[in-house]
């Protein structure tokens, strides 16, 4: 009731207090004053743990708001830093006071040292490098001063540049020192390997090749700055302020403009309605890179990739709309739009011929985002796996496609093969939807408590399975890594408190152990005339496992440990700024899976098994060395020294070779559904291929396979004691 309470408080002062703002120009100060009201009321009233605004609290805006602008600090001179320090003490009581001057004259100044630096870019690579000189370039980018002149800061701008065709040149060096006159291709459907003819490199001058190495840093930085710095409007750089302010309370706490609302929604459900493609802007043109499978403009069989889109024009408008030099989220705009619509493309082709197509706009699934399942012959057995991206979900409509009733319907399909095991990949899967997670973990036991949930300074509420059928009742496996979060960690970790499934992967997943809300703003004020106001999602509970741990910052510590590439690099939560602290509350009852298998036997014959492997040991060495090389943050700019320091770097790295060339003897095979839509669909049936060719390297679904074994083994000995006594 508490929680309501501040929702409804929230939205009666923000009626009431707002009225007063009624511009109507997009990028305005009234639209911003009107954003940090609501955002700063919306915090102190509703976030899991409210902050002080305080003079501690503005200075950590103050430092981070300069480092998100300028974090290689090319960009602000020492002098613009002095005449910042005034608010550095400041920002908290201009937030009470729906002041936005800090960002004002930030925003002002660094617009115009925007202008200097292209200034800078473009004088600099008009001159060639002296790559015989002994000089170096520190990347460690935190412990530099801020230049005291514009002299200082064309000189930071040459180093980097410098170093950045550093890399071009050495590629064009070697490849003209060691050309190819053949390329190896491996044809996907039949495995056989082929040659195909390279044209022979042309032999250039060291001056050549410098030349061509510092036009591509050219037009590196000139598209960086064309179809990014120009494309950002004054309201982006004003978003970006507001989220280094939701930021500060923890780091899952953020501001959504409307475009990225929007993207929000897209990635949580997996559909969108529009077209079916996925474009980029490159030097003012808007270019389609790659077409949806199954969407309409696949469908229609007119579009592909490559074209240029010129013009826009909706069905009942008579004027088409050019897109040339537009925003990217603009022009989508234009071409998105609802289901059954029509919507006129004026296409540039690749051999430059200009038409219009017309293509009706119609609901799209984004495929990669949902889940997949394949079967794997393991000696004479058949065992099924299931890769889950994220825990998806419409928000509009939970009854639509989701998570839990996408796994449900692919472990029918799998029973259907005679499966006689089961591999639940959540490696890489940052989470989603929290009830979706609750029904998940329902299709495992029969019924009890998944979760526990609490918002600040209430009584804790237990999310349950109710629902008493199971969907799989046979051997389980889960397979995390560190970027395994949230959603991810709770299925893990209710499924390895029942002792109902084996946890295989890093030493802890992520460690995200709180709960967002999604707040639309635009529902927040009463008769405001300044458009779509965007969301803000926030953090309003923390969820703990049914035995009272939580997870945050700890994780899930996997049953079986098993290095990978993420060992020793700092990704997790407790690596974040501002996160929430650990903590813990009460146990709920739950009764441990009383099944046949012998769960501690099975983990100790894993954990035996890996400590035997060779290429694990291989890949955590690889994974120590790459940590080695990523703390290094000097590199010389002499080409000789440099060259050096990339042939040392190769031959070490030759002792990982054989990590790509790891191949395990298993086959994976698509449920017959999927092969039918592949004769079809060729875009489908190739993304399987090759996430079976990845599935049959991979030496961690290989021992998930292993314990799968056990676990089966286990079952009948176990069996039999059981009926014996």
């Amino acid at each position: 009731m508490k929680r309501n309470y501040n929702i409804i408080l929230l939205v009666l002062l923000l009626a009431f207090g707002s009225c007063s703002f009624t511009t109507k120009v997009d990028d305005n100060p009234d639209k911003d004053k009107l954003l940090i009201q609501i955002i700063t009321m919306a915090l102190e009233q509703l976030h899991f743990e409210p902050k002080d605004l305080n003079d501690a609290f503005s200075a950590e805006i103050y430092s981070d708001y300069l480092e998100q602008l300028d974090p290689l600090k090319r960009y602000f001179l020492q002098s613009d830093i002095n005449d910042f320090k005034k608010f550095e003490t400041e920002i908290d009581d201009q937030l009470k006071a729906n002041d936005i001057s800090f960002f004002n004259e930030v925003y002002k100044r660094f617009t115009e040292r925007q202008q200097d630096a292209k200034a800078f870019y473009k004088d600099i690579l008009a001159k060639p490098f002296d790559f015989d000189k002994n000089e170096t370039y520190n990347t460690d980018y935190e412990s530099l001063l801020y230049v005291k002149n514009k002299k200082g800061l064309k000189e930071r701008w040459r180093q980097q540049l410098k170093f950045n065709t550093l890399a071009s040149y050495a590629d064009l060096i070697e490849e003209q020192e060691n050309p190819k006159g053949t390329e190896e291709e491996t044809d996907l459907f039949d495995g056989e390997t082929v040659n195909t003819d390279v044209e022979p490199v042309e032999e250039k001058s060291i001056k050549q090749i410098e030349e061509e190495a510092r036009a591509e840093t050219f037009k590196a930085l000139d598209t960086y700055f064309t179809d990014y710095i120009e494309d950002m409007q004054r309201k982006d750089w004003f978003a970006m302020y507001v989220n280094t302010i939701v930021e500060e309370f923890d780091p899952h706490t953020s501001y959504m403009a409307p475009r990225d609302k929007d993207r929000f929604d897209q990635q949580m459900s997996g559909k969108l309605e529009g077209i079916g493609a996925r474009l980029q802007k490159k030097m003012n043109h808007i270019k389609i890179v790659e077409l949806i499978s199954g969407g309409p403009a696949w469908r229609g069989g007119e579009v592909e990739v490559g074209d240029v889109i010129l013009k826009v024009r909706q069905n009942k408008e008579k004027e088409a709309v050019s897109i040339v030099g537009m925003r990217i989220d603009d022009a989508i705009k234009l071409i998105k739009g609802p289901k059954g619509t029509k919507v006129i493309l004026t296409l540039k082709r690749v051999d430059g011929i200009v038409e219009d197509i017309v293509i009706t706009r119609d609901l799209v699934e984004l495929e990669e985002t949902y889940a997949k399942s394949s079967i794997v012959k393991k000696d004479d057995k058949q065992y099924g796996i299931i890769n889950l991206p994220k825990f998806y979900v419409d928000f509009e409509n939970y009854n639509s496609r989701n998570a839990a009733s996408d796994i449900k319907l692919e472990i029918e399909r799998l029973k259907e093969q005679g499966i006689e095991g089961l591999v639940l990949d959540l490696r890489n899967n940052g989470g989603g939807s929290l009830k979706t997670v609750v029904d998940m973990a329902g299709l495992f036991i029969e019924d009890g408590p998944i979760v526990q949930v609490r918002y600040t300074d209430e009584p804790k509420e237990i999310l349950k399975d109710t629902d008493k059928s199971i969907t799989w009742d046979g051997p389980l496996v889960i397979m995390v890594n560190e970027l395994s979060a949230s959603a991810s960690e709770i299925l893990a970790a209710a499924m390895q408190d029942y002792k109902r499934a084996i946890v295989i992967g890093s030493k802890q997943t992520y460690g995200k152990g709180t709960v967002q809300n999604v707040l639309d703003l635009n529902r927040m004020v009463r008769n405001s005339s300044h458009g779509d106001l965007g969301a803000l999602k926030l953090t309003r509970q923390k969820f703990y496992r049914i035995n009272g741990g939580s997870t945050q910052l700890e994780g899930v510590k996997s049953d079986v440990v098993v290095p990978d590439r993420y060992s020793f690099i700092d990704i997790g939560e407790r690596d974040q700024e501002n996160p929430l602290p650990w903590d813990k509350i009460t146990p709920v009852d739950f009764k441990v899976w009383d099944r046949y298998y012998d769960y501690d036997r099975t983990i100790a014959s894993s954990k035996s098994r890996m400590a035997k492997n060779e290429q694990l040991v291989l890949i955590e060495n690889n994974a120590r060395w790459t940590k080695q090389k990523m703390d290094n943050d000097l590199y010389s700019l002499n080409y000789k020294k440099y060259k050096a320091e990339l042939d040392l770097n190769e031959e070490e790295a030759k002792q990982f070779d054989a990590i790509s060339d790891y191949k395990t003897d298993l086959s994976f095979n698509s449920l017959p559904y999927e092969q039918k839509l592949f004769e079809q669909d060729t875009v489908l049936r190739d993304k399987r291929l090759r996430w079976h060719k990845n599935l049959s390297k991979d030496v961690y679904v290989e021992e998930a396979l292993n314990v799968l074994s056990d676990l089966e083994t286990t079952y009948e000995i176990k069996k039999v004691a059981t009926i014996k006594n």
